[in-house]
């Protein structure tokens, strides 16, 4: 695998690190001897967009609290993810600021009584908008694939989307499934 390729799975992002644990993306560069990281490059509250708020369960254009950043591997740009969350939950936490989180969302969520039980992921591919493009350092006419996650507690109710822009050339997304 070059510096730029990068094989994910998504369930170590789905649940809380054990005490004193990185976050998932920390910990998943550290057991493969990678450095990178994430710059927020903004949070806070915002109007839910139809497809927002549909994923969310709110109403279109009732305030959710987004954390918007950008991944790294290594130097590169590797992922712009943004994560929302309904403002009932985030609002006036550390969901709501550009503080980096210790542990992670996950565990900040667990903290306050919200803890995934199921998630739902689509995937799809296209091309990318210039700013887009730019900030994901990829040549005009490459691909980026979109991975849509919504994570949803025990009583059925999403507790944060997470909408994640990759380059395709650089990326393989992996799902392992136990079955029965």
């Amino acid at each position: 695998m070059s510096a730029g390729e990068w094989v994910s799975t998504s369930m170590p992002y789905l649940t809380p690190p054990g005490e004193g644990q990185p976050d998932a993306w920390g910990a998943e560069l550290a057991a493969r001897g990678r450095r990178g990281g994430q710059r927020i490059v903004r949070a806070g509250e915002v109007a839910g967009s139809d497809e927002v708020a549909g994923l969310l369960g709110v109403p279109v254009g009732e305030s959710v609290v987004v954390r918007r950043r950008v991944m790294f591997l290594e130097d590169l740009p590797c992922e712009l993810t943004d994560t929302y969350y309904p403002a009932s939950i985030a609002r006036g936490t550390r969901l709501a600021g550009t503080a980096k989180i210790r542990g992670g969302a996950v565990a900040l969520l667990a903290e306050l009584g919200y803890v995934g039980v199921r998630v739902r992921e689509d995937v799809t591919a296209r091309m990318p908008a210039e700013e887009e493009r730019e900030a994901l350092c990829v040549e005009p006419g490459e691909p980026v694939l979109c991975l849509t996650r919504v994570t949803l507690d025990r009583e059925d109710r999403p507790i944060q989307l997470d909408k994640m822009t990759m380059p395709a050339h650089r990326q393989q997304l992996r799902y392992e499934m136990r079955i029965g």
